[in-house]
């Protein structure tokens, strides 16, 4: 059977496959329910900002909720703290089914139709072209958002809390470069790669990504489930921990010999006296590719004009500074810290603001998760090379570091006496579970030109931020108020 048919069997598969699952939803959605008074529900921030602004000035009730307000209208929900704090879940519950009802319960939320509706584009083979200045605005628009309210919570945070959060984020930097060795180790044994994509993979996987982020965000606001103030600037510091994983074995390869193509002496190909060629990186949106920086143009006997790429140590100034000063981290770290000087000034300062970088959150992210579809659908082609262990590691992987990551939240919970909101635990596990698509593979550009441009994205975007916004996500729900109901704090 040639290759097309047996995609277009796939295909027909998955789409029956998703049919037969979601049919009982789409029966429940489209049956008639008696409306209910939701007047008096009203959202709540994290417990600890909540009391904090409660007791800071006497404020009207429709002010007293403080930023998370907007979240009452379902269609305006907060980005960071989001809705009434969801408790403990009750004892006896089976956490399969309670996985099986959040899953369909969340099948057909408007976020996720329109990842749908993008991933479909390239399999239909639609015609529509996302711009990429359109991508780039709402990138800006949702990264200054999430650390906009960020920043307006931080405003409210008790000194003692935000000693305690500082050292989760400490916990979380060390976590997430530990899980990215834990990555290469695992490539190591059930791919076959070369060590060169093993480790940029494993950088990959070490690093966070923002938009599984926002997602999930936006997903706890529809669920009304509570979130820490500072969880914008735990999205910022795990970020960085995968760049340095991927340059650390990098240089550890280059040591043991690897060649200018990123041929180790043990892999097929391997040429100690090989030139490199130019290398063109794929934008993961659709931008226009770099060629990797030059040092110098060689000739060789055959007057064929080769391209060297430059050498960049793990202490280049360009390299730190793309490191540490992307235009993800700027602009979060921007939208925190305007935040915070903001939140402040009170709630009269913020308040015209807020319309725009909270009351609008929602929409913006159906739209980026438009696009989102249409990329990760298109980079799942680029995977027929990778191996089934390739492919299994994608899916797998987000499961086991975000387990992980719960596992290692609640040991820092019970050790420091600190409450974690469940959506908290659920964010965490994101930020372990996910990979990166944008920091990353800035790095990769300009150190690591010798590693595959598309393999990783194939992986962390194709498979991993798809599995983690449709499954991945009521997963760790689960997991978080398993581990919550068994070991309460």
């Amino acid at each position: 059977m040639s290759s097309r048919p047996m995609k277009r069997t796939w295909a027909i598969w998955a789409i029956a496959c998703f049919v037969f699952v979601s049919l009982p939803t789409v029966v429940r959605a489209l049956t008639p329910t008696p409306p209910q008074d939701t007047t008096l529900q009203k959202p709540a921030a994290s417990k600890s900002t909540e009391a904090t602004k409660a007791a800071s000035a006497p404020k009207p009730a429709a002010e007293a909720t403080g930023h998370a307000a907007p979240a009452a209208e379902g269609h305006g929900a907060a980005p960071a703290a989001a809705a009434t704090t969801a408790a403990a879940p009750e004892e006896g519950h089976n956490i399969l089914l309670d996985f099986w009802h959040n899953f369909q319960k969340n099948l057909f939320k408007p976020l996720l139709l329109f990842f749908y509706m993008g991933f479909l584009v390239p399999i239909l083979r639609v015609k529509l072209d996302f711009p990429h200045v359109i991508y780039q605005a709402l990138t800006i628009y949702l990264l200054i958002a999430i650390g906009w309210h960020g920043g307006e919570e931080l405003a409210f945070l008790p000194p003692a809390l935000l000693g305690r959060a500082v050292g989760f984020m400490i916990v979380g930097f060390f976590l997430n470069f530990v899980i990215g060795i834990l990555a290469f180790l695992a490539l190591n044994t059930f791919t076959t790669l070369r060590k060169v994509d093993k480790a940029t993979v494993a950088g990959y996987y070490g690093s966070d990504s923002a938009g599984t982020f926002v997602t999930c965000v936006g997903a706890l606001a529809t669920a009304k489930i509570a979130t820490d103030a500072y969880m914008p600037v735990m999205l910022a510091v795990m970020e960085i921990p995968g760049c340095l994983v991927a340059l650390y074995l990098v240089s550890r390869l280059r040591e043991r010999g690897m060649d200018a193509r990123g041929n180790m002496p043990d892999e097929p190909g391997y040429d100690a006296k090989a030139r490199p060629l130019p290398v063109a990186h794929e934008g993961a949106h659709g931008e226009e590719p770099p060629l990797v920086e030059t040092a110098a143009v060689l000739k060789d006997d055959s007057d064929e004009i080769t391209l060297r790429p430059k050498s960049r140590g793990i202490l280049d100034p360009k390299l730190l500074h793309e490191v540490f000063l992307n235009p993800g981290l700027f602009l979060l770290f921007g939208g925190i810290a305007v935040g915070f000087i903001s939140g402040r000034q009170g709630v009269e300062v913020t308040k015209a603001d807020d319309t725009f970088f909270i009351n609008l959150f929602q929409g913006v992210l159906c739209l980026f998760l438009l696009e989102m579809g249409m990329t990760a659908s298109r980079k799942l082609m680029d995977l027929k090379t990778a191996g089934a262990g390739y492919i299994a590691f994608a899916l797998i992987a987000p499961n086991v570091f975000a387990t992980l990551g719960i596992t290692v939240a609640h040991i820092y919970s019970h050790l420091t006496g600190t409450p974690f909101e469940l959506g908290t635990y659920v964010l965490f596990a994101v930020l372990c579970g996910a990979a990166s698509y944008i920091a990353v593979p800035a790095v990769q550009r300009l150190a690591i030109p010798e590693a595959s441009p598309t393999l990783p994205l194939a992986a962390s975007l194709g498979l991993t931020f798809s599995y983690n916004v449709t499954i991945g996500i009521p997963v760790y729900i689960e997991i978080a108020k398993a581990a919550m109901r068994m070991f309460p704090t």
